[in-house]
């Protein structure tokens, strides 16, 4: 007699090297989520190549701004140093002539005075004088020394040591003034 066959209740065991089984649908979304990691990394590098470009062309349009910069500065200064060239013209004729006519000179020097305050002038900043009995301002005078004076009332102007040049926003020196003060 044959023993039966014990397959019954018992299951054969599984291939090893059997392919599983997918899904008909899992292989083409394997294949695009595939395609959109490569879609979106070509993206990445397209922006970082942007990023990076941007950074050189900002980089470029500050070294660009700093040579226009230099530029312009090195054109003002130029500007103004060749206004003064008649000025030392002019100081130098004064000079060549002083022995010819020494009561020409002063009127020389007047004139190229005059000439000089007239630049500063142009450039913003005019000349400014202060008047005796005017009360003392420390943004526009600068004391240079103080007067015991029983005249003039304290706080006031009473000399002008140097002319000031310039406006009450910007100046290149205050006017030097003496000032009085109460006698002791």
């Amino acid at each position: 007699m044959a023993e039966p066959s014990r397959t019954h209740g018992t299951q054969a065991a599984p291939d090893e090297h059997a392919v599983p089984e997918q899904a008909p649908n899992e292989a083409p979304k394997e294949e695009a989520a595939t395609a959109k990691v490569a879609e979106l990394e070509e993206r990445v590098r397209f922006l970082e190549d942007q990023w990076r470009r941007a950074l050189a062309d900002l980089d470029n349009v500050r070294k660009q701004i700093a040579r226009d910069l230099d530029r312009a500065r090195t054109d003002e200064r130029t500007s103004l140093a060749s206004q003064w060239l008649p000025v030392i013209d002019n100081l130098d004729r004064a000079l060549a002539h002083a022995q010819a006519e020494p009561t020409a000179l002063v009127e020389g020097v007047r004139a190229i005075r005059d000439q000089a305050v007239a630049i500063l002038s142009s450039l913003g900043f005019p000349r400014r004088e202060a008047q005796p009995g005017e009360r003392f301002d420390p943004v526009r005078h600068e004391a240079v020394a103080t007067k015991p004076n029983t005249e003039a009332p304290e706080g006031t102007v009473v000399d002008v040591v140097l002319p000031g040049y310039g406006d009450d926003e910007r100046q290149l020196r205050p006017t030097g003034v003496v000032v009085a003060k109460k006698s002791e």
